[in-house]
């Protein structure tokens, strides 16, 4: 996980994407081209995992 500070440092912003992917679980993955992002609060403090578009998200 990244803090918001790094991920802002790699030129990606939240408030902007390209697309979205949501998982079974009904969590929303944004995407800047085939890089997504997913926001979640760890220890009070906001983070984001990183994930890599993948084949079997087209469904």
């Amino acid at each position: 996980m990244f803090s918001t500070s790094i991920l802002k440092g790699y030129s990606l912003n939240p408030k902007f994407f390209t697309h979205y992917w949501k998982n079974q679980k009904k969590d929303v993955y944004l995407f800047v081209y085939e890089y997504g992002f997913l926001k979640r609060k760890e220890n009070g403090k906001e983070k984001f995992v990183l994930v890599v578009w993948q084949d079997y998200m087209e469904k």
